[in-house]
């Protein structure tokens, strides 16, 4: 550990460094989102076909699709594309698709970066981690962010409380948004009903049941078991992976790297990270390597402590 902060480190970048560190780019974005897009087309395609093995298909299929969140929380900080059509645009098919309005998801994200891991103000932190096993499997199976995510929806659609970290002036941007989500939502039910049509079941609802597990899993490892302080190279982890993860993710496993700079854009993340690496203090090799210590401190934490 080298006692320096992510503040230090950003201050002492050269002008030039800095410039092509921030530098955006639609052709890398469009070439990584041809990717994404290609890899559900492609497992789209083999469910649709019922070809051999299509239950992995299915599976696949999910695990891209739900990582779709990866490229909203990357247009939350309009870096994909140089063009922020492309990002507003991305952004909303993404939330569109994931059950996430991105209006909404764009304040509460930038509350997480504003209160990174701080317990009494970081949005993230509002539910607890998991502390037993019952409540690891629970949180692991998705059923509480989709229950959330819906009554989020609906309340911001109807007349209930607007979250606290939503500015008092978009109140009403994000009750229409909301609502259009809704009716979209109906709308399309309607469609697949008149037209006695399961695709969507296949293609996208249960898919993405089946892939929010890889989702939690995956976010579980960002902040948790680091240190409630504003150091960002200390309560952000940084996950050493292999380039099909961080591929589906938008290469947001270099997340120590994202919270200690977030206009980096993805594309540059792993330049950012050379910088880094050296003053890293929370990281991990693989995702497996974390849920295993993870999974270990269920056995131990006491009610009092705080992961």
């Amino acid at each position: 550990m080298t006692g320096i902060t992510h503040r230090q480190i950003l201050a002492n970048l050269g002008k030039d460094e800095r410039a092509d560190l921030l530098a955006r780019s639609d052709r890398a974005g469009l070439v990584h989102l041809a990717g994404h897009l290609a890899v559900l087309g492609l497992t789209g395609g083999w469910i649709l076909s019922a070809a051999p093995l299509w239950q992995l298909g299915l599976l696949i299929h999910g695990i891209a699709l739900i990582f779709l969140f990866t490229l909203l929380h990357e247009c939350v900080h309009k870096t994909p594309f140089a063009s922020q059509w492309l990002n507003t645009l991305a952004a909303a098919v993404c939330g569109f698709v994931l059950l996430l309005p991105a209006r909404w998801f764009t304040y509460f994200h930038l509350a997480h970066h504003r209160h990174t891991h701080d317990p009494q103000r970081d949005p993230e932190l509002a539910a607890p981690k998991p502390r037993s096993w019952r409540q690891y499997l629970f949180y692991l199976s998705g059923l509480p962010v989709w229950w959330s995510q819906v009554r989020v929806l609906a309340g911001n659609a109807g007349y209930g409380p607007v979250d606290d970290f939503v500015p008092g002036d978009k109140h009403e941007k994000i009750r229409r948004e909301a609502r259009i989500t809704v009716i979209l939502y109906a709308l399309i039910a309607a469609v697949c009903w008149y037209a006695a049509s399961d695709i969507l079941l296949w293609i996208w609802i249960g898919p993405a049941i089946l892939g929010q597990p890889f989702l939690r899993a995956y976010l579980l490892a960002e902040h948790t078991l680091c240190p409630h302080i504003s150091n960002m190279l200390e309560n952000s982890r940084t996950t050493f992976t292999g380039a099909p993860v961080r591929f589906i993710a938008w290469n947001m496993p270099y997340h120590a790297e994202h919270h200690a700079y977030p206009a980096v854009p993805f594309h540059k993340l792993p330049q950012f990270h050379q910088i880094l690496k050296p003053h890293l203090q929370c990281t991990e090799t693989g995702y497996s390597g974390f849920h295993k210590r993870f999974a270990g401190q269920l056995k131990r934490v006491d009610a009092g402590d705080r992961l």
